[in-house]
């Protein structure tokens, strides 16, 4: 676990990302990674010297496995509240999810289902949401309820999720994992309007200065 700004952590679980974001009235979470890995977010918690308890909500960017995998488990700790998009709330609840690409039918084959858990909070628009300092944006693209959060502190701090993917520069999701590219694109195109420092993804290395400039050049 490594700390991006103050008070944002990001945890490595396999080859995705998840974060703890330490507030006045507890921690946050954004994204629960993978299946199976629920236990390492106790071993962060315990490294900023906090607990699964003093975990107060949980922010999903979409519903695939790899992001909703521990919700079940970290919700039953926690008694968290859990906030996703309406679109993709089905899927996170365990209704059968919306047609999959063929690189996803064939993960899928290999990667133990994430478990499903209530959505308490269901966005329908951007904007403020019942966790202060959060504002939400519908990203769809990656999936149709696919969200990205922006935190105010450190002159903005993005949790693009899977809308985009980080690295030597800012990337695009993976077409092949991506439900609709066009609205992927679309997606790319609002997010580079809006005014960030700090960009963290689902995938890829954090960029911790000048973030939204980065999607500006990716958005042409």
């Amino acid at each position: 676990m490594r700390e991006i700004v103050d008070g944002v952590f990001e945890i490595s679980l396999g080859y995705v990302h998840a974060h703890l974001v330490v507030t006045d009235s507890g921690v946050v979470l954004v994204d629960t990674g993978l299946p199976g890995r629920s236990a390492e977010f106790g071993k962060g918690l315990q490294e900023i010297r906090r607990k699964i308890g003093d975990v107060t909500a949980i922010l999903l960017t979409h519903w695939h496995p790899d992001h909703v995998g521990g919700l079940a488990e970290l919700r039953r700790r926690s008694g968290a509240t859990v906030v996703a998009h309406r679109l993709d709330a089905p899927s996170i609840e365990g209704a059968p999810p919306p047609a999959l690409t063929p690189l996803q039918r064939f993960i899928g084959r290999f990667m133990k289902p994430a478990e499903a858990a209530p959505v308490d909070e269901m966005l329908t628009a951007d904007g403020a949401i019942s966790v202060p300092g959060f504002t939400a944006v519908h990203t769809p693209g990656h999936t149709a309820g696919h969200v990205s959060y922006l935190l105010d502190r450190a002159g903005g701090v993005l949790f693009a999720g899977d809308a985009a993917a980080g690295g030597r520069t800012v990337r695009r999701s993976p077409g092949m994992m991506t439900q609709d590219r066009a609205e992927s694109d679309q997606s790319l195109r609002r997010l580079a309007a809006l005014d960030f420092e700090v960009v963290v993804f689902g995938h890829g290395k954090a960029v911790v200065e000048g973030a939204a400039d980065k999607f500006r050049a990716l958005a042409g």
